[in-house]
């Protein structure tokens, strides 16, 4: 579907639930949240993933909070695997238990996944997240093992804190499978003082002379990616911030709750639950009416937006 700006709408981004077992520092969920009992269904899920196949979307991401928390998530990747217009589902996840469930979930349908991954040493690690580095690098290797490549690892860069580990990122797509992709701080929820804390790209480019730019993936793709010859990964920058592309953004988000969004940087929001009550005429016509209507391009630096990334979904 084309939107009032004339992009091609073709990617979603599905949170199954807003909850999580870490506390990342730019993150911060578990405050809030969407109880439980009110999460979508996966019935539901399946039922709002099909509407928007007709109406364009041909790409889903799970998301959350953690969506391995869902005990019903292959559940829900079958069902929307059994969609014949969805050609391609991934899923963002800390990988904190994604060792136990790789294999499930690429059986259910799960074509790749991206793993959240701030720092390869194991204490500044715990203490941007309360996580466990070793879990996540045995999901990593369980990941690439089961054919859910390419593997994209998520690192929010923070000024001072994690910083210095660019050039340890990097050397890890040098014989992996791996994409790293380095992702600018944003003003959401919690991080009013993320324009301080902020690393750009440029910066990354200035100190790593030897990333050559090269095609992308596929089109509307938030990074801009680089490989250094020889090297079996990509590096991606993801450059909301120092180099909007709004202009080719070619997503919407809905929640776990059923709300809309049609831009991560703005407030403008649907709710999807009366059109799923009324039917799927109903529903299909609220999403494509909040399809057109997205917003030209993001508010960060202009306004505090006040959902965290954990009610938004990854």
């Amino acid at each position: 579907m084309i939107d009032q700006y004339n992009r091609k709408i073709s990617y979603l981004r599905l949170s199954v639930t807003e909850r999580c077992q870490l506390r990342c520092t730019y993150c911060r969920a578990g405050e809030d949240l969407c109880p439980k009992e009110d999460e979508l269904s996966a019935e539901k899920m399946i039922e709002i993933v099909c509407a928007c196949s007709e109406l364009g979307i041909d790409r889903v991401r799970l998301t959350g909070g953690e969506p391995l928390l869902r005990r019903d998530l292959d559940q829900i990747i079958k069902g929307i695997r059994a969609i014949p217009a969805i050609k391609d589902i991934s899923l963002t996840t800390n990988a904190q238990d994604l060792a136990a469930q790789a294999a499930k979930l690429k059986t259910a349908g799960l074509d790749r996944v991206n793993v959240s991954l701030d720092s390869l040493d194991k204490e500044k690690f715990k203490l941007l997240t309360g996580g466990d580095v070793e879990k996540v690098l045995e999901g990593i290797k369980a990941a690439i093992s089961c054919g859910l490549l390419p593997v994209k690892l998520n690192a929010v860069l923070v000024k001072g804190v994690n910083d210095n580990e660019i050039g340890d990122f990097i050397a890890l797509a040098k014989d992996r499978p791996i994409d790293i992709r380095f992702i600018e701080y944003m003003e959401i929820g919690v991080n009013p003082m993320a324009a301080a804390k902020r690393v750009s790209s440029d910066l990354i480019l200035s100190q790593f002379p030897q990333l050559v730019k090269i095609p992308p993936r596929y089109f509307g793709q938030p990074s801009s990616d680089y490989q250094i010859p020889g090297y079996k990964g990509r590096i991606g920058l993801i450059s909301p911030i120092s180099h909007q592309f709004c202009g080719d953004c070619n997503r919407i988000r809905i929640m776990s709750d059923g709300t809309l969004r049609p831009c991560l940087g703005r407030s403008d929001e649907v709710d999807l639950l009366p059109a799923i009550k009324t039917g799927y005429e109903s529903l299909k016509e609220t999403i494509r009416k909040a399809i057109y209507r997205k917003p030209c391009g993001h508010e960060f630096g202009k306004m505090r937006l006040e959902r965290g990334m954990s009610h938004i979904g990854g």
